[in-house]
């Protein structure tokens, strides 16, 4: 089993990934999201009829991309790979309480430190969402030298 925490820099609440079912390392990885009664967002979307928000389903099918890129993040000396853009999100149905939220993320092309890629998720074996062409950089990491140029954020000064 692969632990999320060392992959994915994010914590709760915004760690969107239960568990990691199968990944083959540079290609395409598996996981699931068990969506809860007691998610924070349900008290405002909407508290009569909670429904998962589109944009947390998106987040949950990136975040599902961090392990299928480990590799390529290790190979170019990257830290954590950032979303960079999403050229078409489709949604087929809502996500409520009590689904487990299957996700699938491929890529699809890599060059250089960037990676296209593109997402799948369902409940029950039905299309929920689709990302097709998602964007990623793989940020490389600072160096002590390349900090002298650089603010706190990792920004070109």
């Amino acid at each position: 089993m692969i632990d999320i925490c060392s992959v994915l820099p994010h914590r709760p609440p915004f760690l969107f990934i239960d568990g990691v079912t199968d990944v083959e390392p540079g290609r395409w990885a598996r996981g699931y999201k068990n969506v809860s009664r007691n998610e924070w967002f349900f008290r405002g979307h909407f508290p009569d009829h909670p429904v998962m928000p589109g944009v947390i389903i998106v987040e949950a099918m990136s975040q599902m991309g961090a392990f299928a890129v480990m590799e390529d993040v290790d190979r170019v000396g990257g830290s954590s790979p950032r979303m960079i853009s999403i050229q078409a999100a489709h949604f087929n149905r809502a996500v409520m309480p009590g689904d487990r939220l299957e996700l699938y993320f491929e890529v699809v092309s890599h060059r250089g430190p960037y990676l296209k890629g593109r997402s799948e998720a369902s409940v029950d074996g039905k299309p929920v969402a689709r990302l097709e062409d998602l964007f990623v950089y793989l940020k490389p990491r600072l160096t002590a030298m390349d900090t002298s140029n650089h603010d706190s954020s990792g920004n070109s000064l």
